[in-house]
């Protein structure tokens, strides 16, 4: 009898708490990071784009972008160019970008840009008030010119969101 009694308490236990206890809710994740147009939404606090290794030429090194929060309602941009050595002419054009969900591209929100000759580096920022509960980009151009001959090539950023 006793036996008997256990099976039945077991078995309401069983049953209980297949009723009461909610399931576990198993589905897939969206983990993988959106990208658009080379950057990736991210929500980190800033982010560093380089020019691919192969950009490299005779007279131009690398380029560099970057963006991060700087408050509630603003970005800091940066972007710089590099040469092999001194040369001509370097000029170097950087853009905040904003994400549009709704058309699902990059618009462009304030630039720019500075040029100098003679030397090998130059580099800009700048502080743009921005609005909130949107992903923010940099993207830059780096030319350099030597002996007539120009040489370009572009950097980005991920995007980094704005709460």
């Amino acid at each position: 009898m006793k036996k008997r009694i256990l099976s039945v308490l077991v078995s309401v236990a069983a049953f209980s708490t297949m009723i009461f206890v909610p399931g576990i809710d198993v589905t897939a994740s969206d983990s993988e990071p959106i990208m658009v147009d080379g950057s990736y939404l991210t929500h980190e606090d800033s982010s560093t784009g380089n020019t691919l290794s192969n950009a490299r030429g005779e007279y131009l090194m690398t380029g560099e972008c970057s963006i991060s929060k700087a408050g509630l309602t603003r970005v800091y941009s940066y972007a710089s160019t590099t040469a092999n050595y001194s040369i001509d002419y370097i000029m170097t054009i950087g853009y905040v970008e904003q994400y549009h969900p709704d058309v699902e591209k990059w618009g462009q929100v304030d630039y720019y840009y500075d040029d100098i000759e003679n030397t090998y580096y130059l580099s800009l920022d700048k502080s743009v008030k921005v609005d909130r509960g949107y992903y923010y980009r940099t993207r830059a151009n780096h030319i350099v010119r030597h002996n007539g001959v120009y040489e370009e090539t572009a950097s980005a950023t991920n995007g980094i969101f704005l709460p």
